[in-house]
């Protein structure tokens, strides 16, 4: 059984939407952000980062929502969320998650939580606003890719897709937020309809009605 400490809508989301596609057996262990549980001494143990999530699979502990999400991936190769090695799906697969993780992620980042990057209240929300412009150019970017492709890498759902899910949802306060675009909005409103997302946001208690 796989144990992950989780929170709502966290970086933690992607790893479950992984989880319940792959129907693994798992413990879904609550770690309470509103109270930095996080940050206490016995998280602290399991992962020295102090973020969320962990995974526990037997003795290995892994954090990282990515490396999380392709050790599940990997080990349990019948859920088909990589394309074959050595293909041209598989490079397209790694381009995307990598863009994703690297590109995407650290900008969200940088857009909800300006004032670990700056001192003073006016420039944190100056870096909010120049984060949100890029993360739209991003955003017109992937729209561009799925103009031509059910999902991000083809027409097969990969952990890509998922990932992007998670994302996007986060964006949902942007004044041009991801529905909006031509191709990601039905790309997300395909997300939203599939049982595994609704099975996750039911029990993360996440309202799809957005969509």
């Amino acid at each position: 059984m796989y144990q992950l400490f989780y929170y709502p809508r966290n970086a933690s989301w992607a790893p479950h939407l992984v989880l319940e596609h792959l129907q693994l057996e798992k413990e879904l262990l609550l770690v309470d952000r509103k109270k930095q549980q996080q940050k206490s001494a016995t998280y602290l143990e399991l992962n020295p980062t102090g973020r969320i999530p962990t995974l526990v699979d037997g003795d290995q502990i892994i954090f990282e929502s990515a490396a999380i999400c392709l050790h599940l991936c990997e080990k349990h190769p019948e859920g088909q969320l990589i394309p074959a090695p050595a293909t041209s799906q598989r490079a397209t697969f790694y381009q995307w998650l990598f863009y994703l993780t690297t590109t995407v992620q650290p900008e969200l980042m940088l857009y909800f939580y300006p004032e670990k990057y700056q001192l003073s209240p006016e420039s944190s929300k100056t870096m909010s606003q120049a984060a949100e412009q890029r993360v739209g150019d991003m955003f017109a970017l992937i729209d561009k890719q799925l103009a031509t492709h059910t999902y991000l890498v083809g027409d097969q759902l990969t952990l890509c897709d998922y990932y992007l899910f998670m994302l996007a949802h986060w964006a949902s306060g942007f004044n041009t937020a991801p529905k909006d675009y031509a191709h990601l909005g039905r790309f997300m409103r395909i997300m939203a309809q599939q049982k595994v997302v609704k099975r996750v946001c039911e029990i993360e208690q996440t309202d799809l009605s957005f969509y």
